[in-house]
């Protein structure tokens, strides 16, 4: 990867952003040096300006950013850094430094959907989606009408939680349905999005 550290006097700006979530955490700035031990450590490393030094995020707390995946913008000077996170990341104990709440939201499912996805392609053995696609289609169809009617059973008759629980189950019965059949979840989004027009 070719990084433009000159065109802003040897820093670049990295925004961090959570893998699962896709919520931006932070942003801070690497010079060639930072860079490089972030990729030597798995751990975001920025260069601090105040200090004038390199600085591990969560030397000090703990709260270390463990680095997934790095992407270089078109203009090859800006990085946005997926991590998972440990912990909050701002130091005033906000899970963003926009005092934002980094909690699952819709964007979990697509990060479903790519894990399951890697069930598909990679099939290993002991995991309950890798059998739910070994049985096949009849039966992962079967899966998601009985979750559906455990659903509607708790909806009506249940408690909350328990309702939940099983709608939770049904979107993932769902997930490996249409991933099997060559689908995304987010293709739902889709095909909701034409119909609320």
């Amino acid at each position: 990867m070719t990084i433009d550290f000159e065109k802003m006097g040897g820093l670049v700006p990295a925004i961090i952003q959570d893998n699962v979530t896709a919520k931006v955490l932070m942003l801070g700035f690497m010079n060639e040096e930072a860079y490089n031990k972030t990729l030597e450590l798995g751990k975001v490393t920025f260069y601090s300006r105040t200090k004038q030094r390199l600085w591990t995020k969560g030397e000090e707390s703990g709260n270390f950013l463990n680095v997934v995946k790095i992407l270089n913008d078109c203009d090859n000077d800006t990085l946005l850094i997926k991590v998972n996170p440990v912990g909050p990341v701002c130091h005033t104990g906000a899970d963003t430094c926009w005092n934002e709440k980094n909690e699952a939201d819709l964007n979990f499912l697509s990060y479903l959907q790519d894990f399951i996805d890697k069930r598909y392609q990679e099939m290993p053995e002991g995991s309950y989606t890798t059998s739910l696609f070994k049985s096949g289609v009849n039966r992962m169809a079967q899966k998601v009408g009985e979750e559906a009617v455990e659903t509607v059973i708790e909806a009506t008759n249940g408690t909350d939680d328990r309702l939940l629980y099983e709608a939770s189950d049904l979107i993932y019965h769902l997930i490996v349905l249409l991933t099997s059949k060559g689908h995304r979840i987010e293709e739902l989004a889709t095909e909701l999005r034409k119909r609320h027009k």
